[in-house]
């Protein structure tokens, strides 16, 4: 990096290179004519490297990239063009004849070409040590499933343990004003709630998102206890427990693994070399023109943010992990180019929820 140059790249790297990061590296480098047509380059590999292609649109990337070729021949010098230039544009003919690019394409090859050269322990018999290798992990692998205490050859357990790690335990009391937000948000996207929150929701046209956030916890609460007070309920043991709402005491992590991801505070990733604390959440909003709009429509946007806090909310009978965070304000800190690409100024973030 010092000198500026990228070596030893593999052929997987120049195509994530072109097809991700070419159109953010050149962003303000080049004219924007040349950089206009370098990026319709790098999206129209992008599309047809996708796991599903829409045939409708094979016809317009085939249009796409004739008019991306004659740029390129616009702006770019003579030499710049060969018969590898002149392939792009059979490629389209080529996906309706044989399917999708990713089940054809000699990255998984290459892959495993690595893994057979690992095997070489002798240079001048290689083919013997690729065999050898090749049958002595066979055989391990196969009796391996017949013993209960032996490791599978993969990746270690203690990798897998890894991803749900939980980090930085600490109890906590909290505000009752913060916890009822938490708890609003859970009851907000739990399904076995759903049909009360429509009930909620349905008692006015003028019943605002802001008097719904306010009264839903009580309301919920008396709702569910007056139908347990029916011998015949259909309340779940879930909803018998959201209904109470948590435990003021909440457990509080730095780290926090979730079905295989992991997530961290921005207070932790400031002390590490990797940086796992930003979000990005499409939730649905209350959209109104102005103060007197009676008929305020609800959509779906896209918001981003770090996480500040995480929180394992505790039912008694079960737990819930939220994540308190700062988000970034859409009408000043959003940005989309003429691209496409999305910019979110960490230093735009004003609301903390």
């Amino acid at each position: 990096m010092k000198d500026l140059r990228l070596i030893n790249l593999k052929s997987h790297d120049c195509h994530t290179l072109m097809q991700q990061l070419l159109p953010v590296a050149i962003r303000g480098l080049l004219p924007k004519q040349v950089r206009a047509v370098i990026v319709r380059l790098c999206y129209f590999f992008n599309a047809i490297c996708c796991k599903v292609i829409d045939p409708i649109k094979i016809e317009e990337l085939q249009e796409e990239v004739v008019v991306t070729l004659c740029l390129l021949e616009k702006y770019f010098p003579p030499a710049f063009f060969d018969v590898m230039v002149h392939l792009v544009v059979h490629l389209l003919r080529e996906i309706k004849l044989c399917g999708p690019v990713w089940l054809r394409w000699m990255y998984p090859m290459e892959r495993y070409m690595k893994i057979l050269k690992g095997y070489v322990r002798n240079r001048s018999r290689p083919e013997g040590c690729i065999i050898e290798c090749y049958v002595a992990e066979e055989a391990v692998e196969f009796y391996s499933e017949y013993l209960e205490s032996a490791q599978t050859i993969g990746i270690p357990k203690s990798l897998e343990s890894r991803k749900n790690v939980r980090m930085g335990f600490k109890v906590t009391p909290v505000e009752y004003k913060m916890l009822c937000e938490a708890h609003f948000y859970v009851l907000q996207n739990t399904p076995e709630v759903d049909c009360y929150r429509l009930q909620h929701l349905r008692r006015g046209e003028r019943w605002l998102q802001a008097e719904h956030r306010r009264c839903f916890i009580p309301w919920v609460r008396q709702k569910i206890e007056t139908e347990l007070a029916n011998p015949d309920h259909c309340v779940t043991e879930t909803l018998r427990w959201l209904a109470n709402e948590p435990r003021r005491d909440v457990i509080r992590y730095s780290g926090y693994g979730i079905n295989g991801y992991s997530f961290h505070t921005h207070e932790h990733d400031l002390r590490s070399t990797t940086q796992n604390s930003g979000v990005t959440v499409e939730g649905e909003s209350l959209h109104v023109s102005s103060a007197k709009d009676k008929n305020p429509i609800y959509a779906n946007m896209s918001y981003y943010g770090v996480i500040e806090d995480i929180w394992e909310l505790n039912y008694t009978s079960f737990k819930i992990a939220v994540f308190r965070c700062k988000w970034v304000d859409n009408k000043t800190g959003v940005k989309v180019d003429e691209h496409g690409f999305t910019f979110v100024p960490v230093m735009h973030i004003t609301s903390n929820r």
